[in-house]
């Protein structure tokens, strides 16, 4: 990761100036703000700012629901009350402001989210640096044969070395020719091309920045989808490094999400129906179980 001298000294500025506050603050984010997480090669996490804490939630729910509700034994009991029966509201109590550099596939990818606001590093404005992402050889991979989103056998040898450095080569070139796009010349009259045109010129996986502000509920729902095992490697490094930074925030409702939804399997109809003929003695197949393949190869993968 390489962030430049400026934002070296931004970082360091705003760690170095405290502020007090009567509002709600949860220690373990305190000690997050600002700090900047590398994902990948020249990627970052770092939190701006945020509102909430565990409390919080406790709090919008015991007013949403009345005065009965403080006989809810203690905020843990309550909290995984409310995740158990997928409420939504207390959650959006809480808020955070995340500040991520990526590569631009995988904005495109997380920007499909669209309960968050979003502000990103304009390149009609500015000129994108030249940072691309270049995966490790480990995280090549041929197509999955089974899966038309995913992965399959990772290259090895020759071919991972021949695709690393077509990737690199055409990253290179790309920029290079961005570069020579936008540059004037006087001696020879080139009047050098807009920026909101050369832009088009750079690949997919060059490294835009952006601002992104979404509340705890569709945090957790982000999470959900993109820390799964089943989601790309390059979002789901993302969302396992936001994953760490939120278990410090709101460490009661990080482990009732932990349990409920990283770690709980929702059941259809016919998975339920299923369970309790295997229960019963029965030997089901796929034939038998009334689920299409790909449901059933799903079901397997979790109950055997």
């Amino acid at each position: 990761m390489s962030l430049t001298p400026e934002q070296l000294a931004e970082i360091e500025a705003q760690r170095a100036q405290p502020q007090t506050t009567l509002r709600a603050t949860s220690p373990g984010m305190e000690a997050r703000l600002y700090t900047a997480h590398e994902v990948l090669d020249h990627g970052l996490v770092r939190v701006i700012d945020y509102m909430g804490d565990d409390a919080a939630i406790c709090q919008a729910a015991r007013v949403s629901y009345g005065k009965g509700t403080k006989a809810v034994s203690d905020d843990k009991g309550l909290i995984r009350y409310l995740m158990r029966h997928w409420h939504s509201t207390p959650f959006e109590m809480c808020e955070v402001k995340f500040h991520v550099k990526l590569p631009v596939f995988v904005a495109r990818q997380w920007i499909r989210h669209r309960t968050a606001n979003v502000n990103e590093y304009s390149a009609r404005y500015s000129i994108l640096d030249r940072e691309f992402y270049i995966p490790a050889p480990e995280a090549l991979a041929a197509q999955s044969k089974v899966n038309n989103q995913g992965r399959g056998q990772v290259l090895e040898g020759a071919e991972a070395a021949r695709v690393l450095d077509l990737l690199r080569e055409d990253a290179m070139r790309s920029y290079d020719h961005y570069e020579d796009m936008l540059t004037p010349d006087e001696d020879t009259g080139k009047l050098g091309l807009a920026r909101e045109l050369a832009r088009m010129n750079l690949p997919a996986n060059v490294y835009t920045q952006w601002y992104w502000k979404i509340d705890l509920h569709n945090l957790f729902h982000f999470l959900r989808l993109r820390a799964d095992s089943h989601a790309q490697y390059e979002i789901r490094v993302y969302a396992e490094t936001m994953c760490d930074i939120v278990r410090d925030w709101v460490p009661q409702a990080y482990a009732a999400f932990e349990d409920y939804r990283l770690g709980g399997v929702n059941l259809s109809g016919k998975a339920v129906e299923v369970l309790k003929r295997r229960l019963g003695g029965e030997a089901v197949t796929q034939e038998t179980s009334g689920m299409s393949k790909g449901e059933w190869r799903e079901f397997v993968e979790v109950w055997g």
